[in-house]
């Protein structure tokens, strides 16, 4: 059985713990008045939220704060498909965005360089490359992979 003074120690540390976190948190005066414009919607229950994601929210700001009309544009319309994907859509989404943080930064970059490559051809022309790997077997695009790696 376990004793009260034990109880009472780990009661203590708990708070200890809860009181070491919400002194990392960040108030809400303490945002700038730009920060606090972008981030109205979180105003009711920031205290609530974690450190954590109080700085990743901040940064977030920041980062939409310097964003031009049609960056912010691009953005809400991104956020807009992915609320309206499945949730196993997301998932799978997640799942390949965890695999390519995963690659060598050299196999991110040339990645990155293929799809930069992808983008810069006529919307016709990718259509004809997605249907045509639409159109393969799985053999054929693991065949087509290996070839792309071999380059």
């Amino acid at each position: 059985m376990i004793s009260r003074g034990v109880i009472a120690v780990l009661g203590l540390m708990l708070l200890a713990s809860v009181s070491a976190a919400r002194a990392d948190a960040t108030p809400w005066t303490a945002l700038t008045p730009q920060e606090q414009a972008i981030l109205k919607p979180f105003k009711d229950h920031w205290t609530d939220l974690a450190p954590q994601r109080q700085e990743r929210l901040r940064k977030g700001a920041r980062r939409w704060a310097q964003m031009s009309p049609q960056q912010r544009d691009r953005v809400r319309e991104r956020f807009q498909r992915w609320r309206r994907m499945t949730p196993e859509q997301r998932d799978r989404i997640r799942q390949r965005f965890k695999r390519y943080q995963a690659l060598p930064p050299a196999e991110q970059e040339r990645l990155r360089q293929r799809y930069r490559w992808f983008r810069g051809l006529s919307p016709e022309r990718r259509d004809a490359l997605r249907q045509r790997w639409r159109n393969m077997t799985p053999q054929q695009r693991r065949a087509f992979r290996n070839r792309q790696l071999n380059r």
